[in-house]
């Protein structure tokens, strides 16, 4: 080849800049969730690891994209007695009674976290709307990125499920929320109700800017291979009911799991139970297997699989 050494070398640059059998696709796992910029799908759920700021930002520098707070109300609540956990062989079972340490004393723990670099997503409840407000603005005041309702939880009086199992109750607190707080605010849904679909509208009614969604009752198998459901009966009625993004929560373990939850129209999962078992390598193990799937198939952004199994 004629031409001085500096003129090769960038024609041979140009040839496997262009080359497509040489050039290797590296895969963007970043998401979005309601405009909060997340550098991989992964988070933290609440309930895990997540009551003390040192413990949130070990999580967030473990490899999580974002933690989730311990859910916070008002005051400080000790939760029932013990024993509240019982491993089972696929997870475990819990009625911890929203024990937390109440909004006031959480600001110097949310402070920690957040100074560290953490993305952190505040989880509020109370015994009404207008507390789930006040604890939400609180949090907002220490720095939190985004606010999740805990309008799910079946093991305190009051203050969970008998919330989540009326539509209006669900548009109203929700209402309130937005009202109070110029943060992204995302409703966490219960599955025990029979179409969750309409309490996904009735959040995205009430302002929400995304649903977090746990495990349903009813389920489904998606084959990332060929990007559709294995089953015939397909599942996924909050992505064919409202346009606000989703968190899916429940049994993510594996890049696979968290693939299957993609595909099915989430736009990142949250992650628990998977810790007690996996360690909290768990976040980055699960990142890598979705950056590799992306890879070995040449797909560009996560974005693009979000709901394909849909089609």
């Amino acid at each position: 080849m004629a031409g001085s050494p500096g003129q090769r070398f960038s024609f041979l640059r140009g040839i496997l800049k262009e080359s497509p059998a040489l050039r290797r696709i590296v895969p963007n796992v970043s998401t979005a969730i309601a405009g909060l910029k997340l550098r991989n799908p992964t988070m933290l759920a609440s309930g895990f690891l997540d009551e003390t700021g040192g413990t949130l930002l070990r999580v967030f520098k473990a490899g999580a994209g974002a933690v989730v707070t311990k859910s916070i109300g008002p005051e400080p609540r000790a939760g029932n007695t013990n024993p509240t956990i019982v491993e089972l062989d696929v997870g475990m079972l819990n009625a911890m009674g929203l024990p937390n340490p109440g909004m006031k004393d959480f600001g110097p723990e949310a402070k920690i976290a957040l100074d560290g670099g953490a993305v952190v997503i505040g989880s509020v409840f109370g015994k009404d709307a207008d507390e789930y407000a006040t604890v939400a603005k609180a949090l907002q005041g220490y720095g939190v990125q985004a606010i999740e309702l805990n309008l799910s939880c079946p093991h305190a009086k009051g203050l969970g499920t008998e919330i989540a199992e009326d539509p209006e109750a669900v548009r109203e607190f929700t209402a309130a929320v937005k009202g109070k707080v110029t943060l992204p605010v995302m409703p966490k849904l219960s599955p025990n109700v029979s179409d969750i679909a309409e309490f996904a509208r009735a959040a995205e009614d009430g302002g929400a800017d995304a649903i977090v969604a746990i495990n349903t009752l009813k389920a489904m198998a998606i084959s990332p291979e060929v990007r559709t459901t294995i089953l015939a009966n397909k599942v996924g009625e909050i992505y064919e009911a409202v346009d606000v993004p989703i968190v899916g929560v429940g049994g993510v373990e594996t890049g696979r799991d968290a693939l299957e939850y993609v595909m099915a129209g989430a736009r990142a999962v949250q992650i628990g139970t998977a810790i007690a078992t996996h360690g909290l390598d768990v976040f980055e193990e699960v990142t890598a297997e979705i950056g590799a799937y992306m890879e070995e198939r040449g797909v560009k952004s996560l974005a693009s699989l979000v709901g394909v199994a849909h089609g």
